[in-house]
């Protein structure tokens, strides 16, 4: 990663060729953990100045209509919080020439409070392209970090670190944003006051007739940074029950739930029903399957002709915006029940006759590259192309805990329906849990490898490795909606190699060695997870490898290592790395705290990093029993961040040229 300091610029181009999209990121800590910022962007003209206040982006202006600029909100990093704007810099309109990235505090707090205060800048792919870290930014309420530029035809960064003392409406005003002084900062609301606010909007709205063709004023944005989004509480209130048996009355039920059938009607109710009410979480949803934004309507029991046997979809979506309408039938299955291609392929010959734009499912299964759930057949001869989306409950979840529990929504209101729709997914009852079964030829592929009669080239094999792939994508959504960071399988292949031929070569390293691999990326964190089933032995491994600081001793790294774990479980192992074919000292923590210096090399080979790892016996059963073999990969992944990965450094070093020999430190 390109590091910059002040004044200092760089051309996109030169790092990376996929530049078309970026993602900036504005983070910093402090003391107390408690201490945080707003981030806001202006795009400038020529002159300096923004062409309309609309050119002004902040939390209550926060997507650009061309999806050019979108603040994507927080997310919580160790100590404190980064915020994250996405910019499609080829959509960017030809008339801007600078885009402004600044942040500013609020109730007279200063950024000279904060630690750790930085920007990056990544490409499409997510790979780091630079980063500015800001040095005595001072008593300052907004501060300038950075700025992208066109020259030649291309985009440049510049490093700026400037303060402004007057606050954000300082800096604002300096580039044209027209402040509205009479606007007072809108203060915080909890769920429950939002709630009751919005309850009563209800019942006025109902008792006043709407006049008709009332258009509402547009909003002007107004640099206030008071105002905040509604985020779940991270301590949970005392309850007021008399005793611990008395149940919280909850919106979406799902303890009388019986049937398959019962399940799938209210699954698919509750989720539509809330992708309407709150406007965040379904243009989430539906933005991927190429849907405009705009008002949604969802409907369910829905009875469509079909010749002599009308047809009944579980769901449609309708998005108008403009005039134009955009239209989708979902099919739901729950309780782990397999889509069925015959009803797939009905429902998408109907979507192509009516003009419908898609056919959403959703089930349990997650959907891999190169390998949809369902195969359809598309009439070529129809003007109607009907696009074919899958959505799993874990992706559903996933983005209903971005919302609430990291990034907020606007309304509290919106928050509590959230809150009693991730209750309502979680629930044992709602058959909504995501993928739980390694499907028929787990068991006797784990046979195979136990008697070693399973041979390459054994379609059973690339069916488990398909079942691995979609546990790791799953565990990669839970834990990210989970720590609000991104989580990515890592994927080690050659350039252009198929998804379909990848897997066939994992499946046949399953037959040889009988492992089953992953690596995980979690955002923030100095190294990637790597996980590991070992079918043979039935022992799960998660490890990390951390490289080597870049400056001080190598005993010194032992002893900063043994000191950052010191929470970590005492049968974690630790491995030092070294150059070289032969491998280096490693033992386990409970032995090594101690005597630290016993992880140095006796021989004086150069230290590259160290590894880190736990093991776990995996269980035998295909479901979610206690002993089931997803329960055991779940588990050990939780227990490895929570106990090993939280404990590092977050702050990933750097590579190191290695040092010789074993000094003292």
């Amino acid at each position: 990663m390109h590091e910059m300091i002040k004044g200092a610029n760089v051309g996109l181009t030169s790092l990376s060729t996929d530049v078309g999209s970026v993602m900036v990121s504005l983070g910093w800590s402090s003391p107390t953990g408690e201490g945080d910022a707003d981030v806001s962007v202006l795009l400038l003209t020529t002159d300096g100045r923004v062409r309309s206040d609309a050119d002004f982006y902040f939390y209550n202006n926060p997507v650009a209509p061309d999806g050019s600029v979108q603040l994507l909100g927080k997310a919580p990093t160790a100590g404190g919080s980064e915020d994250r704007i996405t910019f499609d810099l080829s959509a960017i309109p030809s008339q801007v020439e600078r885009i402004v990235v600044a942040a500013s505090r609020h109730e007279g707090a200063g950024f000279g409070e904060l630690d750790d205060l930085r920007v990056s800048v990544a490409d499409a792919s997510g790979e780091g392209l630079l980063r500015y870290s800001v040095e005595e930014a001072g008593a300052v309420g907004a501060l300038l970090f950075g700025e992208f530029y066109r020259r030649s035809g291309d985009w440049k960064f510049r490093a700026i670190g400037q303060g402004y003392g007057s606050g954000l409406a300082g800096l604002a005003t300096d580039f044209g944003v027209d402040i509205d002084d009479a606007a007072e900062a809108e203060p915080e609301v909890t769920v429950e006051q939002a709630v009751v606010e919005a309850a009563a909007a209800v019942v006025e709205q109902a008792a006043v007739p709407e006049p008709a063709a009332v258009v509402p004023p547009r909003a002007e944005p107004r640099p206030r940074t008071a105002k905040k989004k509604v985020t779940l509480p991270k301590v949970a209130k005392k309850s007021l029950a008399e005793n611990d048996a008395w149940r919280t009355a909850r919106l979406f039920p799902a303890s009388a739930l019986k049937s398959d059938r019962e399940r799938e009607t209210r699954a698919t109710s509750v989720l539509l029903s809330v992708m309407t009410q709150v406007p965040e979480f379904g243009r989430r949803l539906t933005a991927g399957f190429g849907a405009p934004a705009g008002r949604m309507e969802t409907f369910t029991e829905v009875t469509l002709p079909n010749g002599d046997s009308p047809r009944r979809p579980d769901g449609v979506v309708r998005v108008e915006r403009a005039g134009k309408l955009w239209t989708a039938l979902v099919e739901t299955k729950t309780n782990g029940n397999a889509l069925r291609q015959e009803q797939v392929q009905a429902y998408v010959d109907i979507a192509a006759r009516r003009g419908y734009e898609a056919v959403i499912t959703l089930s349990n299964d997650v959907e891999l590259d190169g390998s949809p759930l369902v195969e359809v057949k598309t009439d070529g001869r129809r003007k109607n192309k009907v696009a074919l989306w899958h959505l799993s409950w874990a992706e559903v979840t996933h983005q209903a805990q971005m919302l609430i529990r990291h990034e907020g929504v606007a309304n509290g209101a919106h928050a509590w329906l959230l809150q009693e729709l991730l209750h309502y997914l979680q629930h044992e009852n709602s058959g909504c849990h995501g993928f739980q079964n390694m499907g028929p030829a787990w068991v006797p592929v784990r046979k195979g490898i136990d008697d070693e009669t399973l041979c390459q080239g054994d379609t059973r094999a690339v069916d488990v490795v398909e079942s691995w792939k979609r546990l790791v994508r799953q565990v990669c959504l839970r834990l990210g909606g989970e720590l609000g960071q991104k989580v990515l399988p890592v994927q080690r292949a050659r350039r252009g190699a198929e998804p379909q031929a990848r897997r066939a070569e994992l499946a046949d390293r399953l037959c040889t060695d009988g492992k089953l691999d992953a690596e995980l990326r979690i955002e923030g964190t100095p190294g990637v997870l790597a996980l590991c089933a070992d079918l043979r032995t039935g022992k799960l491994r998660t490890s990390i490898e951390i490289p080597a600081p870049e400056q001080g001793y190598p005993l010194t790294w032992a002893k900063r290592l043994v000191r950052q774990l010191d929470e970590a479980p005492a049968d974690l192992h630790v491995e030092t790395l070294v150059d070289g074919d032969l491998g280096g000292p490693r033992g386990t923590l409970e032995r090594l705290r101690p005597e630290p210096a016993d992880m140095l090399p006796r021989n004086g080979a150069q230290i590259t990093g160290f590894r880190l790892s736990l093991f776990r016996g995996m269980g035998n059963t295909r479901g979610n029993a206690e002993s089931g073999f997803i329960r055991s990969v779940d588990d050990s992944v939780d227990r490895f961040h929570t106990s090993v990965v939280e404990s590092l450094d977050r702050r990933a070093p750097r590579p190191r040229q290695p040092v010789v020999g074993a000094a003292a430190g």
